[in-house]
């Protein structure tokens, strides 16, 4: 049955803001997008198809949630993979494949398979709890990651003296040798079932400095030629040696010599490609059901250079959700909103983002701070 049948059911296990936005260019193709989610309130709700609640971890859950699904995808990793293998033998599509988002999901499997495959990443060492990270603190300083359950910030702790050894996981994990790193980088690679693949341009990203989430990027990066076809070469490696389908966002050490090194990878779409929604002729979004669809793959050109500013929740305040500043954003030329329908608000909780377009990334850089000094989300 073609994706573009009436009755072609696509199913996502995850209904956060990704696949909010998923959603969101699946309307323009009629697709039928029906939603498993643990919140009762997820912001897929009231725009899925469908929307059912239930635990995303859940064999029984999942497995029934995807009988009656043509092709079952994710927004999240942390999803019951033993249900989707079944699913996937029952003649499911499921993807990206079950095998991928299982490797993916645990970052000391994700290590392993870029030094077995001879991908650039930094040197590793695996532990087994917060006595093990200890261990290692002749090699101090370093990066201290769980294997598993991390994400938007959570999972990472940089251990820089003795005395930051007390914060270390007491968990499974690996220390991570700390990279000097010049800028930290991403690109979206897509490969849909046929293997064709396509890679966005190169975008830059700025973390947080206390929560180790993106807290804006531009796009292009400003980094050189050279720099830019090996982040490209790596990004087509890396989606091709995992034989994925799907899109995959790779983010990336540019190191202080000039090297390239993969820091990490996510299944889906992501945080690093928000800005293609108004900066690229197609969005990452989109892209992703072209590749999971086996669709022809879209044109990934820059329009013109954007910026994407995460908007956070104030520290401070926990509650129904207020934005102080949105007439005045609204009134900057080349800004777009996106509110990802979260009425609650919490101390770094991402609420929504802007996507800022400008001739110049002088002018790009202007309006982010304009942005970051003017929106603020309280309660």
């Amino acid at each position: 049955m073609s994706a573009f049948h009436s009755g072609f059911k696509i199913g996502v296990l995850g209904g956060g803001q990704l696949g909010r936005m998923m959603i969101q260019s699946a309307i323009d193709f009629n697709f039928n997008v029906h939603v498993l989610d643990p919140d009762a309130n997820a912001p897929c709700k009231d725009i899925a198809t469908s929307f059912t609640q239930g635990a995303l971890t859940d064999y029984d859950t999942v497995y029934t949630f995807g009988k009656d699904k043509d092709l079952i995808t994710i927004e999240i990793e942390n999803v019951n993979t033993a249900a989707l293998y079944q699913l996937q033998s029952e003649g499911k599509k499921v993807y990206p494949q079950p095998q991928v988002i299982e490797l993916i999901k645990d970052k000391v499997k994700q290590k392993k398979f870029y030094v077995e495959q001879g991908i650039p990443t930094a040197e590793f060492t695996e532990t087994a709890d917060r006595a093990a990270v200890a261990a290692q603190k002749a090699s101090l300083p370093f990066v201290n990651k769980l294997a598993t359950e991390g994400y938007d910030g959570r999972g990472v702790q940089v251990i820089r003296t003795e005395a930051d050894l007390e914060k270390a996981f007491d968990k499974h994990g690996f220390v991570e040798q700390l990279i000097d790193f010049d800028k930290e980088i991403a690109v979206i690679a897509a490969r849909n079932e046929a293997g064709e693949i396509t890679t966005y341009p190169t975008v830059e990203m700025v973390f947080h400095p206390e929560h180790n989430l993106v807290e804006y990027l531009f796009s292009p990066a400003t980094i050189s030629a050279a720099i830019e076809e090996k982040a490209q070469n790596i990004a087509r490696e890396v989606i091709e040696k995992l034989d994925m389908v799907g899109l995959l966002a790779i983010e990336m050490f540019v190191t202080q010599e000039g090297g390239v090194l993969v820091n990490e990878v996510a299944p889906r779409t992501h945080n690093s490609g928000h800005q293609s929604i108004e900066g690229n002729t197609t969005s990452q979004f989109e892209q992703h059901l072209r590749a999971i669809l086996n669709l022809p793959l879209g044109a990934t050109d820059i329009i013109r250079p954007t910026a994407m500013v995460n908007l956070l929740g104030e520290a401070g305040f926990t509650g129904d959700a207020l934005y102080e500043g949105m007439d005045t954003i609204l009134a900057t030329a080349g800004v777009h909103i996106h509110l990802y329908g979260k009425k609650v608000t919490k101390p770094f909780r991402k609420m929504g983002h802007v996507t800022i377009a400008d001739s110049n990334i002088e002018g790009l850089k202007e309006k982010v701070n304009f942005v970051k000094a003017q929106l603020k989300i309280k309660a």
